[in-house]
């Protein structure tokens, strides 16, 4: 419920003037007709006030001079010209009282007027403005929340905010309130249930405002509705994924004879060592019958693992975070692509820096990376007619928490126009590709969040690098 003056001046504008008029002559009158020994023209400042709640700038101004002028008319009447009695001085007091409570209430109505345009500004843009107090109380709620909710303002004004939007924060509040305190800000994404069940997902940023003495007094909210934005950047991201497994099939289809190479050599060796066994089992060796019975279970280990590595790359499986150890995923694939050295007639010599923190990522997707520049390498060596042929693979730890992996070959190199278009959709320098492998790989990296670029090698050949980040980097960043 209102009070009476906003009702008088909101609702009863008429009634508040002759209000102020009715009250402007009684002073006037006990002022100049009575004797009362005290400086009753402040009451002026009542007048003054009434009018604050009806009258623009220039009215008001009119309207303080009004009462001053009224307060030395009533002198005059009572006191002529006695400029020297404690009279005059109870008038110069009114005058300076009312004077003062004029400018105050110019003051004031500036403020006001600055205030009121900037909350119509909140209220007109298409961002959910919510202002709440330090106990999470909502006390402003604009335009864009009402819109973005389904809560009108008077229906979420003085209810908690993360009770009546149900928040789901990317982090425990608590650790959100110690940012808040000690930045006086934090920005993030967090999940609002609507008024109709629905959720939805906004890009949110805090602003802690304080007072004079540095208290914290409220907190500015502003949200902006990225749902859609997400969700197409989940459709991409399946798409960028459904192309990778492509891509993979590719590369495993023109690797066909280095895999049936690989399968066959297990293989055949299964077989001869099973005939040995049968020999020297008709021969009575026991011992040459076990020796070639521990050859067959280990030969054939190693066709499942050829055939479990190629079923992996072949899988269509959602992206997934392992912890990877980029050693182990180096040697299998250089144990993939082996039958593609023997083809290019390449030595492959392997650099790799030993106690390598893990890195965070999906393994089959890294070995796609790696698989793709250490075949591309091959090809483009086999495509020289320079020998020796030798491709280093090597590994390390830069210091900034990344490790860095680097696919180095002695092949024809690139041009420096080829090197700057070599991650480019559709580009390619091999008579029968696609153009899409790098590009597919480049995208793969930088999706675990690192950075994968090509060089020039010296003397001769090219150099791709890329850097992922640790775990223990990954860690540290989200504390922070």
């Amino acid at each position: 419920m209102r009070p009476f003056s906003a009702v008088a001046t909101a609702d009863h504008p008429f009634l508040a003037a002759g209000a102020a008029l009715l009250l402007s002559a009684t002073i006037f009158v006990v002022d100049a007709f009575t004797p009362l020994g005290m400086a009753v023209a402040v009451l002026y400042v009542l007048v003054v006030l009434i009018a604050t709640k009806f009258c623009d700038r220039q009215k008001l101004i009119a309207v303080a001079v009004g009462c001053g002028l009224l307060t030395l008319l009533a002198f005059a009447v009572s006191h002529g010209t006695d400029f020297e009695s404690t009279a005059f001085a109870r008038c110069l007091i009114s005058l300076a009282a009312i004077g003062i409570t004029t400018l105050l209430v110019l003051q004031n109505k500036a403020a006001e007027q600055s205030l009121r345009e900037q909350a119509n500004l909140l209220d007109v843009t298409h961002d959910a403005i919510i202002v709440r107090d330090r106990d999470d109380i909502i006390r402003y709620w604009n335009s864009g929340a009402a819109q973005l909710y389904g809560w009108t303002a008077e229906e979420a004004h003085g209810r908690r905010s993360h009770e009546l939007l149900k928040v789901v924060f990317p982090l425990p509040l608590a650790s959100i309130k110690d940012v808040l305190d000690a930045t006086g800000k934090w920005e993030g994404e967090v999940t609002h249930s609507k008024r109709d069940g629905s959720t939805v997902v906004v890009a949110s940023r805090w602003s802690l405002q304080r007072d004079a003495r540095g208290e914290a007094m409220v907190v500015l909210e502003t949200n902006n509705d990225v749902s859609q934005q997400r969700r197409a950047e989940d459709g991409l991201r399946q798409a960028q994924a459904n192309l990778a497994h492509v891509n993979r099939v590719s590369t495993l289809g023109e690797m066909t004879a280095s895999i049936a190479h690989e399968v066959s050599q297990p293989i055949a060796a299964i077989v001869a060592s099973s005939g040995a066994a049968s020999r020297w089992l008709a021969a009575g060796n026991m011992d040459e019958v076990k020796q070639s019975l521990a050859r067959i279970s280990r030969d054939g280990h190693r066709a499942s693992d050829v055939i479990g590595r190629i079923r992996a790359m072949a899988m269509k499986l959602p992206p997934r975070q392992d912890r990877v150890h980029i050693n182990e995923a180096i040697r299998e694939v250089l144990m993939l692509a082996r039958g593609e050295a023997d083809r290019a007639g390449a030595d492959v010599r392997l650099d790799l820096a030993p106690n390598l923190p893990a890195v965070a990522a999906d393994r089959v997707q890294i070995q796609q990376v790696l698989l793709n520049l250490v075949v591309n390498a091959f090809e483009a060596m086999s495509a020289g007619d320079r020998t020796p042929r030798e491709l280093v693979v090597s590994s390390r730890s830069n210091g900034d928490g990344l490790v860095e992996v680097s696919v180095r070959d002695n092949g024809p190199g690139f041009t420096d126009e080829q090197l700057e278009r070599v991650f480019d959709a559709f580009y390619t320098t091999k008579s029968n590709g696609i153009g899409m492998g790098l590009a597919i790989c480049k995208s793969i990296i930088e999706a675990h969040e690192g950075r994968l670029w090509a060089e020039k090698n010296v003397p001769r050949g090219a150099v791709f690098q890329f850097t992922l980040p640790s775990i223990d980097a990954n860690s540290a960043g989200r504390t922070q």
